[in-house]
């Protein structure tokens, strides 16, 4: 036989919801007055330190709401200590460029004219099909259209444009490009690495590694304007 008091309320009874709805907007207010005190820059980008903050604010607040034995005021407590620590690690963060980026890393440049910081993308848990779909989004339909790609330390992508005049031949990002990817070289035109991104005039019947990444396959480069 199903409970559906058990079901609806746990074992707490239906005087509780009252209750509840007093907790509840006690802790928001706490919330409000925490993020206040974290100030703009809590809310507005989240580095991996701020993520960590906001995880822990949440997870205070939000078991005295509805679990009939946390108190409040240990919740307060707990929110005094995080916003205190915080204030402490961004005291330290504005003192130590060090400190900052052991706490908040650094930005990495994924892209450097036209061609993949192999290095530091590997480091970032960035697929290639996620990081073309971004770049397609920003108006990007090549590598030969950026001559530098940031990642920034709240994850946000960076991209810095050749001016039209500029734009070289690129490996072209658009769904299907790698697809055709060849290890014999068809016409005399330029061609990209697919793994590095590296890009060279190549002749016609010819077979060559990439002199970045020593990898073989080719796709045809692309120097289309970039539409913004």
């Amino acid at each position: 036989m199903l409970d559906f008091k058990q079901i609806l309320l746990g074992s707490e009874d239906w005087s509780f919801l009252l209750e509840t709805v007093l907790r509840t907007s006690i802790m928001f207010v706490i919330i409000i007055l925490g993020l206040r005190l974290l100030g703009k820059r809590g809310v507005k980008q989240l580095s991996v330190f701020e993520l960590v903050v906001i995880i822990g604010l949440g997870s205070a607040a939000g078991d005295p709401m509805f679990y009939k034995d946390v108190g409040i005021i240990p919740a307060i407590v707990v929110f005094t200590m995080i916003i205190s620590l915080y204030s402490i690690i961004t005291y330290f963060i504005g003192k130590s460029k060090k400190f900052e980026q052991l706490v908040e890393g650094q930005p990495i440049c994924l892209i450097d004219e036209g061609v993949f910081c192999i290095d530091d993308f590997k480091k970032e848990s960035l697929g290639e099909d996620e990081f073309f779909a971004e770049l397609r989004l920003k108006g990007v339909s090549h590598l030969g259209q950026i001559e530098k790609a940031i990642e920034e330390i709240s994850g946000e992508i960076s991209v810095f444009y050749y001016e039209d005049k500029d734009i070289k031949y690129g490996l072209p990002i658009m769904p299907g490009s790698l697809e055709k990817a060849v290890t014999t070289i068809t016409k005399n035109t330029y061609y990209s690495c697919t793994f590095c991104g590296y890009t060279q005039e190549c002749d016609s019947g010819t077979q060559s590694n990439c002199r970045v990444c020593g990898k073989d396959e080719w796709v045809e480069s692309s120097n289309k304007k970039r539409i913004s």
